[in-house]
């Protein structure tokens, strides 16, 4: 079974770790899923793309609140919980422009 305590405690053993790795993906994730939707790709890969993204976005925040858990209030905390609310409103937001965009007319073609 797992262990809420380990699991936390984990998280906050290897942060540098998980941050080496949370920032870049969710940066990465991110942008492919608005260049998907820019580029009016099917749906399913913007779909794919986005919860991918997310992912990583809720990973990250939960990292973050077991540094909340304990009292750490600095400003990397905050920094990497702005990064990763942004990046959930931009996969929200290439969602919508996707779903807006694809009945609409491709103008030059």
């Amino acid at each position: 079974m797992l262990d809420f305590n380990s699991l936390v405690e984990f998280s906050r053993t290897n942060c540098v770790s998980i941050c080496a790795f949370l920032v870049p993906a969710n940066l990465l994730a991110t942008l492919l899923t608005m260049v998907l939707a820019v580029l009016r790709r099917p749906s399913y890969q913007v779909w794919q793309s986005a919860i991918v993204a997310c992912t990583f976005a809720v990973v990250m925040i939960l990292h973050v609140y077991t540094w909340f858990m304990i009292g750490v209030v600095m400003i990397p905390t905050y920094v990497l919980l702005w990064l990763a609310i942004t990046c959930l409103l931009c996969n929200v937001g290439s969602i919508l422009l996707h779903r807006r965009n694809t009945n609409a007319p491709i103008f030059g073609r």
